[in-house]
């Protein structure tokens, strides 16, 4: 992966329904060339997917927390949190407790009742989010506005 390709990501990190031929044009590339490297980084597995981000709130998601489980039954737990909506993201950790969930519900007391549903699991804490000053942030730095091209600068 060069320069380039970075470039390329750091422009579908932040606008993934850009249009070729426009993401072309800001890298300096041609459409078909800029078309073939996205389709090389994804079949490399650097793009693992698009996708749209939707505001929690205004599709009714007025509560969200974390939660750090300790379970025995991880198997079981993890089928829970598969099969649970309310669970949006879920990581094994290292610790005292076992796993760390994102849970996120129309209530607080819908995120109570999802703790009541998960304490046959194992036991947990709950982290309820007031606010998120940082929200998201990129992985690569956001693209410059010059463009970048494979050919050496002239003199």
């Amino acid at each position: 992966m060069d320069q380039l390709d970075q470039v390329i990501l750091s422009h579908l990190q932040s606008q993934a329904r850009i249009s070729m031929t426009e993401l072309g044009k800001l890298v300096g590339l041609s459409q078909p060339a800029v078309t073939e490297r996205v389709r090389r980084l994804e079949e490399k597995g650097v793009i693992q997917e698009y996708r749209t981000v939707l505001s929690p709130e205004k599709i009714g998601k007025h509560a969200t927390a974390y939660m750090l489980f300790h379970t025995s039954a991880c198997t079981a737990f993890l089928n829970f949190c598969r099969t649970s909506p309310e669970v949006i993201e879920c990581h094994r950790i290292s610790g005292e407790h076992n796993y760390l969930l994102k849970v996120r519900t129309d209530s607080t007391p819908l995120l109570e009742q999802f703790g009541d549903r998960s304490a046959k699991y194992g036991t947990y804490t709950t982290l309820i989010v007031m606010s998120s000053p940082v929200d998201h942030k990129y992985l690569l730095p956001l693209p410059e506005s010059e463009p970048v091209t494979d050919s050496p600068p002239q003199p």
